[in-house]
């Protein structure tokens, strides 16, 4: 079986694995309130963490993940051995109940994999030049920020929904919803400026220019065909994206980026990575590669062409310069017919947050409406309002777990594409194919099914008691928590971020209502995580080297 089969087979089984881990942070306020049975809980959240499919469009989580290394130093057997070293750590936390992080074994152990492959082949090297020590360092810096924003907001929740005025606290309620809803404008609009930078490919001729000077200047095209898009980006949510690519293709020259685009497919057709790859592994097979390096290269220049004489002369020229074969001819026709606006289009659609900025304000309004029933049509009671948070913890359960998976599913999508751009199979990670990230989400649901039933004690019970009222609280701080870092990019922990919500609303009743003792030693978990999984991805990718 092909190397990159078995990459994506244990990609899934990781995902499936993450699944079943932190299925808890998902139903542990839920089960321990008693408003769901486990087996209800576990169904609850795995439709819910499938529903996530349905929102996220972006994924510019499993961007960062797999960009976490630089691409010159992944290789297929750099990401068998982290994922190897990824699904071990989750294992052995899982066994013992810790509810250590999912995502942050994943980047410990592609980080490490890749800096034992660069050590072993290169010798010593810095980190800097191995791993993007950006990514890497907003990523640490979210092991604590994550668990601290998601109980500021927990505590900011539990005080409102404590507060006995139903119009002060519906007030409240009100302003955050319309603080909640510009935020998220402002995030879509960077969202949308920074994936044009992404589709000019600003990022990957940074880190170029490092190595290479003499594409200075061609980053520097780069950032000025970017910047000459950005002002744009602003009538996106007024008209939408069709509109302001149009404007963008009448207003800015579009031919050096189609070009590009075209010679990426070309070099995909012709299968050069691929075959590049191949003759590594067997110099017989050189004379294959370097075929089909010659024909994209004689190629090239005709790409140049296809402003001045139109696509069909363009395809005639090419087919005159390299024959293609009859019944291969309607997939290179394909491959070279580039629609730039309609690219572009898709771009920025990507970056489209109205159903997280309607679910989110329908969710909030929903809150209000049932303070306003339980407690001014109808007689206030501890009853009533007791049975009325129970109903709302359906709610944000769904929420955390829509959150969980949008933001789990996509790490396992970035180690995924990564392997296909490492195998030549695609240019760019944003360029995935469909089938990852449906099969990444189904293969989480299906792990949330199995549940994770030690690591719902720890959550449930241990760190804080949790009453219905704090269950929505957490839950509610926990789902907006992880839809802000998924907005940023920012693969956080889901385990990190139900963790300190809880905690908040342990801590709103009274600071010795937390089990400080459970959540030292969960801490020192969160810490050891990335250095220890980096560890075991070094120690086996160098086993791996040995069979290789």
């Amino acid at each position: 079986m092909e190397l990159i089969i078995v990459i994506i087979i244990l990609a899934l089984v990781f995902d499936y694995i993450n699944g079943f881990h932190d299925a808890a942070n998902s139903i542990a306020t839920i089960v321990s309130t008693k408003v769901l049975t486990p087996f209800q809980a576990v169904l609850w959240a795995a439709f819910f963490n499938f529903v996530a499919f349905l929102i996220f469009k972006d994924h510019a989580v499993a961007n960062t993940i797999g960009k976490t290394v630089y691409k010159e130093f992944i290789t297929l057997p750099v990401i068998f051995s982290g994922l190897i070293a990824a699904i071990a750590w989750n294992l052995l936390t899982w066994w013992y109940g810790i509810p250590s992080s999912s995502s942050h074994t994943l980047i410990g152990g592609f980080a490490g994999a890749a800096v034992a492959h660069a050590f072993m082949s290169q010798g010593f090297m810095p980190l800097n030049e191995v791993i993007d020590s950006s990514k890497v360092l907003k990523t640490l810096a979210f092991i604590f920020l994550a668990p601290l924003i998601g109980m500021l907001i927990s505590m900011f929740y539990t005080l409102v929904f404590i507060n006995r005025n139903v119009w002060v606290k519906n007030g409240i309620m009100l302003v955050t919803m319309i603080g909640v809803w510009f935020m998220f404008i402002q995030f879509q609009k960077n969202k949308i400026d920074d994936n044009m930078e992404k589709f000019f490919k600003v990022d990957k001729l940074k880190h170029e220019v490092e190595t290479d000077p003499s594409k200075k200047e061609k980053l520097e095209r780069a950032k000025a065909y970017a910047d000459a898009c950005k002002p744009f980006s602003k009538d996106y949510e007024s008209n939408g994206a069709e509109f302001v690519a149009e404007e963008i293709a009448q207003n800015v020259d579009l031919t050096e980026i189609t070009t590009t685009r075209m010679e990426d497919k070309i070099k995909l057709f012709f299968k050069v990575e691929q075959l590049k790859i191949i003759a590594k592994k067997n110099p017989e097979k050189q004379i294959y590669a370097d075929k089909a390096a010659a024909a994209v290269d004689s190629l090239k220049p005709i790409a140049k062409l296809h402003a001045k004489v139109g696509y069909d002369s363009m395809i005639a020229m090419m087919i005159a310069k390299v024959p293609i074969q009859p019944d291969q001819l309607p997939e290179f026709k394909k491959a070279v017919r580039i629609d730039i606006k309609k690219d572009i289009a898709k771009e920025m659609s990507k970056a489209d947050n109205k159903v997280i900025r309607y679910g989110l304000m329908g969710m909030l309004l929903i809150i209000i409406l049932s303070f306003v029933y339980t407690e001014q049509i109808k007689e206030r009671s501890a009853h009533r309002t007791g049975n009325n948070f129970k109903r709302l913890q359906l709610l944000s359960s769904a929420a955390f777990s829509i959150g969980h998976g949008g933001n789990d599913a996509q790490k396992v999508m970035g180690i995924i594409a990564a392997a296909l751009v490492a195998n030549g199979n695609i240019v760019d990670i944003k360029t995935m194919p469909d089938w990852v990230p449906l099969s990444c989400y189904i293969a989480i649901s299906l792990g949330t099914l199995s549940g994770g039933w030690k690591i719902v004690k720890t959550m449930g019970s241990k760190i804080t008691k949790v009453t219905p009222i704090e269950g929505v609280a957490a839950e509610t701080a926990g789902a907006t928590t992880l839809f802000l870092t998924e907005q940023m990019g920012i693969p956080v922990s889901t385990t990190h971020t139900i963790t300190g919500a809880i905690i908040g609303v342990g801590a709103t009743k009274r600071l010795s209502a937390v089990r400080w003792g459970v959540t030292f030693n969960l801490l020192w978990a969160w810490i050891l995580t990335i250095p220890v999984s980096a560890a075991l991805a070094a120690i086996t990718y160098a086993i791996v080297q040995l069979f290789m």
